[in-house]
């Protein structure tokens, strides 16, 4: 066999891959399009402003007038790092049970070679307090019910969904990022093995020590009250909304006494929290596990957040 003749067989054959994988991707996308019929998707949109920054989400909602409950989905990365693609397949699941639900970015810290942060607290509160005023602003737009809306995340992320139920106006954390006339603050939050004592974590984790540094740009020493101001067991109270902590019992980064410290102070107080500790997990969870700690989050969200909850 000549060259040309090689060639015009190895054109062949891929002209007949790229057919196969076309005839795949169709049935793929139909598939797809079939399960997620009753779901509607938006992308990259424009919520407020960080600074200089347009701040972006990812949203979508079940068909239908609603109107629905919400859940904001806030990711994790040590404040530094992330990205809310990580949960777009969850906010689909979320919309398949009844939820509008979003994942947001924000402001990370964009540490340089120092360790100093561009970005630095409470720039991060500020943005995902936004995102729940927008979705308050816009809720007739998206079928959403204001008066039902829960927050989640993992790691840095649980420790802003915690900001986000445990934190008012009065905490002066709103920032100016836009609708400034509705509230910032959710009725149900889902902590991930969140931090919730900034100075404690430095004490008693050498891992999340330099993390917390660049975040609060500075050291406890130095920087006392940003460390207070970003702790979520600052502000807690009698009032705070249901809380549900998942908490991995062998997590070294941020330690299970982080979440037994919340615990303990939101009891005290009188108000909501629930705390379930996975034995063998560490900060992040696998297998079964997740698998349980999902069902956990969503039954704690019907329960307080769908019409006839409390």
């Amino acid at each position: 066999m000549n060259v040309a003749s090689q060639r015009n067989g190895l054109y062949g054959a891929a002209s007949r891959l790229m057919i196969v994988l076309m005839c795949i991707t169709v049935l793929v996308w139909r598939a797809c399009s079939s399960a997620d019929a009753e779901i509607v998707q938006e992308e990259n949109i424009t919520y407020g402003k960080g600074g200089d920054r347009d701040l972006k989400l990812d949203l979508a909602r079940p068909e239908g007038d609603g109107p629905f409950p919400a859940v904001v989905f806030v990711h994790g990365g040590g404040w530094r790092g992330g990205h809310r693609a990580g949960y777009r397949g969850e906010i689909v699941e979320a919309a398949k049970r009844g939820y509008v639900a979003v994942t947001v970015s924000y402001r990370l810290t964009e540490a340089d070679d120092q360790g100093k942060a561009k970005y630095p607290f409470p720039a991060q509160v500020h943005d995902v307090k936004c995102a729940v005023r927008w979705l308050r602003a816009n809720a007739a737009r998206y079928r959403v019910d204001p008066k039902r809306i829960g927050a989640t995340g993992g790691s840095a992320g649980g420790h802003l969904s915690l900001m986000l139920g445990l934190t008012d106006a009065t905490a002066k954390l709103e920032g100016t990022g836009g609708h400034a006339d509705r509230s910032s603050r959710v009725q149900a939050v889902v902590n991930y093995f969140g931090p919730t004592d900034m100075i404690e974590l430095c004490r008693t984790s050498s891992g999340a020590k330099p993390i917390v540094e660049s975040f609060l740009d500075g050291t406890p020493e130095e920087a006392r009250d940003r460390y207070l101001a970003a702790s979520p067991t600052k502000y807690v109270s009698k009032d705070d909304p249901p809380i549900l902590s998942l908490h991995g019992a062998d997590d070294r980064l941020v330690p299970p006494d982080q979440a037994r410290l919340l615990d303990k102070k939101l009891k005290a107080a009188g108000a909501s929290h629930t705390l379930v500790l996975l034995d063998g997990q560490g900060h992040g969870f696998r297998g079964e596990a997740s698998a349980k700690a999902k069902t956990a989050m969503y039954e704690f969200f019907d329960e307080h957040l769908k019409p006839g909850s409390r």
